[in-house]
């Protein structure tokens, strides 16, 4: 009787925490940046670090719940009738919701960085299909595919078609960028787990 259980986060908590992370990710969405060696219209942004943070503090389905509110807000100010976001939504999901299950399922820093890695690497994968098949098409009414290839082939010569641009460039970067919120996560993330769970200490 005299065992102590971690007490359970309460519903309210973490609809309060997703919504609060789900607000910070949205900000992050809009604060993004261009990269070198990218071309100008690939952006990176940091709006996958709160969801992972939420996807390791409260569950992988919450995580994926800050994926779906920085999408829906950023629905309002899209400039791709809804398709990036749909594709952005895709990607975080998938990169969030492994991490998160292999962390649940494994526990601790190994389950945590083993989950992050395969997360990162099913985000990129599926990178390459949602922006072929669902993504750039749309972009085209925009900008023509040639103009969008002579903007990958000013960097990299070797790139003769779509599929070489996103297994070269969009591919790797979408990797790293995930990584990248990994790496930040890994710093931040044993001082914000006690408040996140609502624990002391």
């Amino acid at each position: 009787m005299s065992q102590s259980k971690p007490v359970r986060t309460p519903t309210v908590r973490k609809l309060t925490v997703t919504a609060m992370l789900g607000a910070v990710a949205t900000v992050l969405m809009f604060l993004n940046f261009n990269v070198p060696l990218m071309p100008s219209f690939i952006k990176l942004d940091l709006s996958e670090l709160p969801a992972l943070i939420a996807s390791f503090a409260l569950g992988p389905l919450w995580g994926v719940c800050v994926c779906l509110i920085k999408n829906l807000i950023n629905l309002f100010f899209s400039t791709t009738g809804g398709v990036g976001e749909l594709s952005n939504f895709i990607l975080g999901a998938s990169f969030v919701f492994t991490a998160g299950m292999f962390y649940k399922h494994m526990g601790g820093r190994r389950g945590a960085l083993i989950g992050s890695l395969c997360g990162a690497a099913a985000m990129s994968t599926i990178s390459v299909f949602s922006n072929y098949y669902v993504v750039y098409p749309v972009y085209t009414a925009f900008m023509p595919m040639d103009t969008i290839l002579a903007m990958y082939q000013a960097i990299n010569p070797n790139v003769r078609t779509l599929w070489d641009a996103l297994l070269w460039f969009n591919m790797p970067f979408t990797f790293c960028k995930g990584m990248l919120s990994v790496i930040i996560t890994f710093l931040i993330y044993k001082k914000l787990s006690p408040l996140l769970k609502g624990r002391r200490g």
